[in-house]
C-alpha cells in the first residue's frame, strides 16, 4: 500500500489520516457538499467531492467511492466507522477493483452483520449467548410465543441492527406488538430489512467489550476490554477502560471468549466482542463489531498501541507487533462522546455554524474531533462532533482530568451536552464505578443549577464593550452612556443595564447589582471581574447578532430583543406547527381533517439519525399538510396547521 482513501469523514477520517501520514502513506479524503471546507479535506493529500450532502448521495454510495479511489490512484480504502464501514458487499466491491481493503473479510462481515446468523454460528461454541427466539417464522404470532416461553422483560431487536436502532424493551405482554411494529419499520428505514429477534432483557447489567484482533499468520488476541454502559438509547456516551468492575480474573475468561469469538468466524484486523455483564460476573455474548469502534481511543491509551496502525500493518500481511503476554494495561483511560445536541431540550439534534472551537489540552488530554472554527453542523450525518479523553494513572486522576478537559473545551454557536457530560462523570453513581446501563434512565438532567445572572451579565457586558469599542474606537467604551438589554432566554421584563462607573462598569440586571471589572475582551476570550471575583470566559457573536458565552461548565446564548425585530413567528398555542430543526420527514402521522388532541403525535422528523416526534400543542382538527414524508424542512418552517376546537 502507497496511498490509502478514507471512505469517512469528520474525526475519524482525521485520525486515520494522522496516523497514516505519519507511516509515509498519502491519503485521499472524500467529501460531500455539506463538508467540502471540513478539517478532513484540509489535512488529506487530496480530496475528492462524492455528490450532495445527504449520505445516500455521498458517504454511502458504494460506486462514487471506489471511482474517487481509482481516479486518485489510491491502492487502498479504510472505511472507519459508520456509512459502508461494516457493509460487506461494499468490502467484496473494494477488493474486486483491485484494492487492498483494511479489515476483516467481507465473509466475516456478512456472517457477524446479522445477529441472528452470529448466534447461530456460535450455538455449538462455549461462548455464553443470551437466551433468545432466532427463528424463521417473523409472524407476530411467533414472537408472542417465544416471548412467553423467555419470560419478560425481552429485547426486540433488529437482526441487522446497529446504534440502537430497531430496539426495544418491552416489560408487558400487551406492549410486545407495538414495539415489534416500531422496531420493524425503524430496522427498515435503517437498514434495508425488517428481520427481528429476541432476547432476554438482563436486569441492570453491564456493557462490556473486548478489542480484538488478528492477523493473516493465525495469531488472535485481545487488547482488555471497555466498560460502555453509560448510554442513552443504546447509543454510547461515555466509556472507559479497564472495565471498574472487571477482576483481572475475569479479564482472563471473558478475553478468553472474546479471542474464541474471532477465531470461529476467521476474523482477522480489528474487531470488537460486545458482552452484557450481570450482577454475579455472568456474561453473554450479544455482538461482534466488524470494524474499529468509536471509543478504541481508551484502549489505545491504556496499551501504549496505535490501533490505526495496527489495521494497516495486518492489512498489508504484517503479523501482529506483540503476543498476548505482552500486552501490557497501564493506567485509567475514559471517553467522553461530544454531541450537537440539547439535553435541556428532550436531546434535540443541534445544528448551526461553530463560531469559535478550541479544544482543551493538558496532561493526559487528547481530543479527537474534525471541527475547525467557522464549521457548519450539518442535519445530515451523526451528532457527535468530538471526542474529550483523558488518561491517568487511576481512575479518579483520568476522571478528574475528563471533567477539566470537558470544562476546557471550547464550542460556541451549537448547542451541545458539554454540561451534561460534566455531570455525569460528578454522579456519585459514576465516580463510584457502580454505574450500569440504566444509570442515564435514572438521572435527572441537567443535576446541578446553572448560574443564569453571571451568565447574562457577562453577555451583557461583552456586548456592551464590543459596540462602544465598534462606536467609539479611541474611548474604548469607556465613560460612554448606558446601555440596556433584554435577553429573549430571560425572564419577561427582566433588563440588563451596563453604565460606566469609575474605571470600571456597573451591570444592574433585575433587582441585583454587579461592580465590574473588565480584565481583557479580545481574540473570543473575556477577562473579567465580577464583585471582586475573577471569571475566565469564552464568548463569539454569530452573524445573526447573537452572543455565546462559555464559563466553567455553563454554556449560554442571547439575543438582545430590545434590538431584535419584531418576530412574526406564531405562538405555540395557536395551531401552527413549526419544524423544530432541519431535517427530513419520516413520517405523517395525520390527515386533513382529522381530530387531534393536545399531544397526539403528528409527524417525525429524522436528522442526525436521531427521531424527533412532533406532537399537537392544541386539541382541533388538522386543517392544513404541507409536507410528506422524504420532504427536507428548515427550522421554524410551517408543517402543518390544527384550527382549534378550544373556545377563546
Amino acid at each position: 500500500m502507497n496511498k490509502i482513501l478514507i471512505a469517512n469523514r469528520s474525526e475519524i477520517a482525521v485520525r486515520v489520516i494522522r496516523t497514516a501520514q505519519s507511516l509515509g502513506y498519502s491519503t485521499v479524503a472524500v467529501f460531500s457538499d455539506a463538508d467540502k471546507d471540513a478539517l478532513h479535506v484540509e489535512l488529506a493529500d487530496q480530496a475528492v467531492h462524492l455528490g450532495g450532502s445527504a449520505a445516500c448521495d455521498s458517504y454511502l454510495n458504494a460506486g462514487r467511492i471506489i471511482a474517487a479511489a481509482q481516479k486518485s490512484g489510491a491502492d487502498a480504502v479504510h472505511p472507519g466507522y459508520g456509512f459502508l464501514s461494516e457493509n460487506a458487499e461494499f468490502a467484496r466491491k473494494v477488493i474486486e477493483a483491485g484494492l487492498t481493503w483494511i479489515g476483516p473479510s467481507p465473509e466475516s462481515m456478512q456472517l457477524m452483520g446479522n445477529k441472528v446468523a452470529a448466534r447461530a454460528a456460535l450455538s455449538d461454541s462455549d461462548i455464553p449467548l443470551v437466551p433468545g427466539y432466532c427463528g424463521n417464522d417473523q409472524s407476530d404470532d411467533a414472537f408472542v410465543a417465544a416471548a412467553d416461553d423467555i419470560g419478560f422483560p425481552v429485547m426486540v431487536k433488529a437482526a441487522s441492527g446497529g446504534g440502537g436502532r430497531g430496539m426495544r424493551l418491552v416489560t408487558h405482554p400487551d406492549d410486545l406488538a407495538n414495539a415489534l411494529a416500531g422496531a420493524r419499520s425503524e430496522s427498515l428505514q435503517a437498514f434495508d430489512s425488517d428481520e427481528l429477534f429476541l432476547e432476554k432483557a438482563i436486569a441492570n447489567p453491564r456493557h462490556i467489550e473486548f478489542q480484538v484482533f488478528a492477523d493473516q499468520h493465525g495469531n488472535t488476541l485481545h487488547l482488555g476490554e471497555r466498560d460502555c454502559s453509560i448510554q442513552r438509547r443504546h447509543q454510547k456516551v461515555i466509556e472507559e477502560a479497564p472495565g471498574p468492575a472487571v477482576t483481572t480474573e475475569l479479564r482472563q475468561r471473558m478475553g478468553a471468549a472474546a479471542v474464541e469469538v474471532a477465531r470461529a468466524v476467521n476474523y482477522m484486523n480489528a474487531g470488537t466482542v460486545e458482552f452484557l455483564l450481570d450482577d454475579d460476573d455472568n456474561f453473554y455474548f450479544i455482538e461482534m463489531n466488524t470494524r474499529l469502534q468509536v471509543e478504541h481511543p481508551v484502549t489505545e491509551l491504556i496499551t501504549g498501541f496505535d490501533l490505526v496502525e495496527w489495521q494497516l500493518l495486518v492489512a498489508e500481511g504484517n503479523p501482529l507487533p506483540v503476543t498476548q503476554q505482552e500486552v501490557r494495561l497501564d493506567g485509567h483511560a475514559i471517553e467522553a462522546r461530544l454531541y450537537a445536541e440539547s439535553p435541556e431540550n428532550n436531546f434535540l439534534p443541534s445544528t448551526g455554524t461553530v463560531e469559535h472551537w478550541e479544544p482543551a489540552s493538558g496532561d493526559g488530554c487528547r481530543i479527537d474531533h474534525g471541527l475547525k472554527s467557522g464549521q457548519e453542523i450539518a442535519p445530515f450525518y451523526d451528532a457527535m462532533i468530538a471526542k474529550v479523553i483523558t488518561h491517568g494513572p487511576t481512575r479518579d486522576v483520568a476522571n478528574r482530568r475528563l471533567r477539566r478537559a470537558l470544562e476546557n473545551t471550547v464550542v460556541l454557536g451549537v448547542e451541545t451536552n458539554r454540561r451534561f457530560l460534566q455531570d455525569i462523570i460528578q454522579h456519585p453513581s459514576f465516580v463510584s464505578g457502580s454505574a450500569t446501563t440504566s444509570f442515564i434512565q435514572q438521572l435527572k438532567t441537567p443535576t446541578a443549577e446553572s448560574d443564569s445572572s453571571l451568565m447574562e451579565v457577562l453577555g451583557a457586558t461583552v456586548l456592551y464593550r464590543i459596540s462602544q469599542q465598534s462606536n467609539q474606537p479611541s474611548l474604548s467604551g469607556w465613560g460612554a452612556p448606558p446601555a440596556t438589554f433584554q435577553f429573549d432566554a430571560s425572564e419577561p421584563d427582566h433588563l440588563i443595564t451596563v453604565e460606566s462607573a469609575g474605571d470600571g462598569l456597573q451591570v444592574a440586571h433585575h433587582s441585583q447589582t454587579f461592580q465590574v471589572q473588565v480584565l481583557s475582551c479580545h481574540d473570543n476570550q473575556l477577562n473579567i471581574e465580577v464583585d471582586g471575583f475573577r471569571h475566565v470566559a469564552a464568548y463569539a457573536i454569530g452573524s445573526d447578532s447573537r452572543i455565546w458565552i462559555q464559563c466553567g461548565p455553563e454554556t449560554a446564548s442571547y439575543t438582545n430583543i430590545l434590538l431584535a425585530p419584531a418576530d412574526a413567528a406564531t405562538s405555540e398555542t395557536d395551531g401552527k406547527i413549526l419544524a423544530p430543526m432541519p431535517g427530513s420527514v419520516l413520517r405523517v402521522e395525520v390527515a386533513v381533517g382529522d381530530p387531534v388532541e393536545n399531544g397526539r403525535a403528528l409527524l417525525v422528523l429524522e436528522a442526525m439519525k436521531m427521531e424527533q416526534t412532533i406532537e399537537a400543542p392544541v386539541t382541533g382538527t388538522v386543517s392544513q399538510i404541507l409536507v410528506e414524508p422524504g420532504q427536507q424542512v428548515t427550522p421554524r418552517q410551517l408543517l402543518m396547521s390544527i384550527e382549534s376546537s378550544v373556545a377563546e
